[in-house]
């Protein structure tokens, strides 16, 4: 199999209206922020790592770059479409700064799922978790034409990639699915994870 390199990003941007403000990805989880633990993992499965989000001395402790969103209000999807145009690899892993139980070995097929596809993401009963993904960079060109046609809807993307799944049956090989794909929305969802 050939290996590829690939690049990283942690999607930042968002404001966290349901919770209040705060950024998520420095809630603790088993005493350690939540994107200390993200860039842990990601230093296993990626040659390059840098997040989407600003201010970018809101991340000047961690080994990262910081890029600002290229289309401001765009959100998740204008997240995405940063990461994809300012990485330098072909394979883009993209994830959420809310998610606390990445697994090196679930994002490593993806990459794996990717390179027959413009993306791969993961799809639960809850249905697909696009930012627990890796995407082709050549991907972006579609992704810019939905954000310049108002649709920001990261599950609407499987309308316009060829996506490939990674089902809960094959998640369940690495572990908890619910656990695996555990995101912080909300302040009871941080509750239930404490």
């Amino acid at each position: 199999m050939t290996v590829h390199t690939r690049t990283a990003a942690i999607i930042a941007g968002g404001q966290a209206r349901r919770f209040g403000g705060r950024d998520k990805g420095r809630l603790l989880v088993d005493g350690r922020p939540i994107i200390v633990r993200q860039v842990e993992i990601l230093q296993r499965v990626a040659d390059r790592i840098f997040v989407i989000g600003e201010p970018p001395q809101r991340f000047a402790d961690l080994p990262v770059v910081v890029y600002p969103d290229v289309i401001p209000g765009a959100g998740a999807m204008g997240g995405l479409y940063t990461a994809l145009v300012s990485a330098p690899d072909d394979l883009v892993i993209a994830v959420a700064a809310d998610l606390p139980f990445l697994d090196a070995g679930v994002l490593t097929r993806l990459c794996e799922l990717a390179t027959g596809a413009e993306a791969a993401w993961v799809r639960t009963d809850a249905g697909p978790e696009p930012l627990i993904g890796c995407y082709r960079r050549s991907a972006a060109g579609r992704l810019r034409a939905a954000i310049d046609e108002g649709r920001l809807k990261l599950a609407g993307l499987a309308a316009v990639l060829d996506v490939a799944e990674l089902s809960g049956e094959e998640l369940a090989h690495y572990g908890d699915p619910a656990r695996l794909v555990t995101n912080i929305n909300t302040a009871a969802d941080y509750e239930q994870i404490q």
